[in-house]
């Protein structure tokens, strides 16, 4: 009995075939080498800071590190600026205490080592704002030397040719970036994961997440007493870092940006506020916690003299799908789903691949069912009528245990709605979750009462002693009201702590 001969077609396709999987499993190969380079690179990194500390200590050895950390960033600012804190002193302070809360949380994806340098090169004579005060960049705000990755492989070993034009301005202000601090990848996430560098912990409690997309950020914040930059450990090292940043530099940098220096005379005012709030947008059902938030703080807004006046928030279902299919996949989807081409896993964002992946009938049938309900200038004129300076509103909280925001990207209904408005928005921690907030999060059902609430329930539950926080909300272009809102209930909150 012969045996059958394939065919010459069959034997291509089947060497074509073949070639295939093996051109992707070398590139595969290739990617994850990159990954396991990244991650020695960041390994390096750590033990380099390690080094540079030991070697300080040594040479420094009645430098008291606990006291520079426990100074708030005016107070550090004013000490280096006067002469009686050297920049030295303070800066491997901060790459110590940045060094442990990276071992701890994983929060830190590189050290700029040239930071040693510009600190060597950092002149009194030429002081700025933030002369000598060692900063923390998102990996996703290019600096010269360094990758931003977004949490993307593709984009490992792609260092940028230049600063971004705030690396730029902190320099030109006397700041020192010395490292780099994880997102989740693409940055739509409000976790901090990616396949590069892994899991960003919280620093108050391991098996929560610290938050996203400025997860890293969130994270070393929350272990070093002082910070500047977007993210702070209060409203004064905000300011000062608006302050620094609303400058002539910054306005001839980047020509959109409105050459609008901070306005001091708003931000120092004492004149009582008519503050709207709201404790739940009706779409996403607010943890007990964060309805307490909401209620003490306007407690001590109107005991301190202000105005509060409701707002009520209707259709914010329509306006958060319409942000989401409208807006983020307005070419329907090729653009994000391109981003995603090649890399080795797809994040945490199964919503979005869905709806990018979904047919062309049904973005339609989406887009027309979601269409805007209330646009920007529709949601003013409400503002306007009531005649409010500024919003009190609830911040999603306490943290979520980790992997939960994956599953829950309809929870980002309260910030996104200010995302999408282009809102100045700061979030102020006013209380902590407490045993009998646990008990009420038993009876928590939700607006819905799907699978979607059910799994927000579990990841609220157990976070007793966790901050809660509110939203501080201001109309575009008065960050400076904005600030001085959250300077306000940030006051309050302290004094409040005191009497207690």
């Amino acid at each position: 009995m012969r045996a059958a001969v394939p065919s010459v077609p069959a034997v291509l396709c089947g060497s074509a075939a073949l070639l295939l999987l093996l051109l992707r499993w070398r590139r595969w190969r290739g990617l994850w080498r990159k990954v396991k380079e990244a991650r020695e690179r960041q390994e390096r990194g750590l033990e380099q800071m390690d080094k540079a500390v030991r070697a300080f200590r040594q040479q420094h050895p009645s430098v008291n590190m606990v006291s520079i950390l426990s100074l708030s960033l005016p107070e550090l600012s004013k000490k280096i600026q006067d002469g009686s804190l050297p920049p030295e002193h303070v800066f491997y302070a901060y790459v110590g205490k940045a060094l442990q809360i990276a071992r701890e949380t994983n929060c830190i994806t590189e050290y700029m080592q040239e930071s040693e340098t510009q600190l060597q090169r950092t002149k009194p004579k030429e002081k700025g704002l933030l002369y000598g005060v060692p900063v923390s960049i998102k990996d996703s705000i290019n600096c010269q030397g360094h990758d931003s990755t977004l949490g993307f492989v593709k984009n490992i070993d792609k260092p940028l040719p230049e600063d971004s034009v705030l690396v730029q301005v902190l320099k030109r202000q006397g700041a020192i970036p010395f490292v780099k601090t994880n997102v989740p990848q693409s940055l739509i996430s409000y976790d901090c994961n990616n396949l590069i560098f892994g899991q960003t912990c919280n620093p108050l409690l391991y098996t929560r997440t610290p938050g996203g997309s400025s997860g890293g950020e969130g994270a070393l914040i929350g272990g070093v007493t002082p910070a500047v930059g977007p993210m702070a450990k209060d409203v004064e090292s905000l300011a000062l870092c608006m302050r620094a940043l609303l400058c002539e530099d910054m306005f001839n940098l980047d020509s959109t940006v409105p050459p609008l220096p901070f306005n001091e005379e708003v931000y120092s005012s004492t004149q009582p506020l008519r503050i709207g709030y709201y404790e739940t947008d009706f779409f996403t059902m607010p943890s007990p916690a964060m309805r307490r938030a909401v209620r003490e703080t306007k407690q001590l807004l109107e005991e301190a003299g202000h105005m509060l006046v409701p707002f009520e928030l209707t259709n914010v279902d329509y306006s958060t799908y319409n942000f989401c299919i409208r807006g983020m996949f307005a070419d329907g989807g090729v653009s994000f789903l391109k981003k995603f081409e090649g890399e080795l896993e797809k994040g945490s964002l199964g919503i979005f691949f869905w709806l990018a992946k979904s047919p062309n009938w049904l973005k339609t049938l989406l887009s027309w069912i979601t269409k805007p309900f209330e646009s920007c200038h529709q949601f003013i004129a409400q503002w306007k009528k009531l005649n409010l300076d500024v919003m009190l509103c609830p911040m999603l909280g306490p943290a979520l245990r980790i992997g939960y925001p994956a599953k829950l990207s309809v929870a980002v209904s309260y910030t996104m709605l200010y995302n999408s408005l282009d809102f100045p928005v700061g979030v102020v921690p006013v209380t902590l979750a407490t045993d009998e907030d646990e008990k009420e999060l038993k009876n928590y059902q939700g607006y819905f009462q799907d699978w979607w609430d059910r799994t927000l329930a579990t990841a609220f539950s157990s976070a007793e002693g966790m901050p809660v926080a509110v939203q501080c909300v201001a109309l575009p272009w008065q960050e400076e009201l904005c600030l001085r809102f959250m300077k306000e209930v940030e006051t309050l909150v302290m004094k409040k702590n005191m009497i207690v």
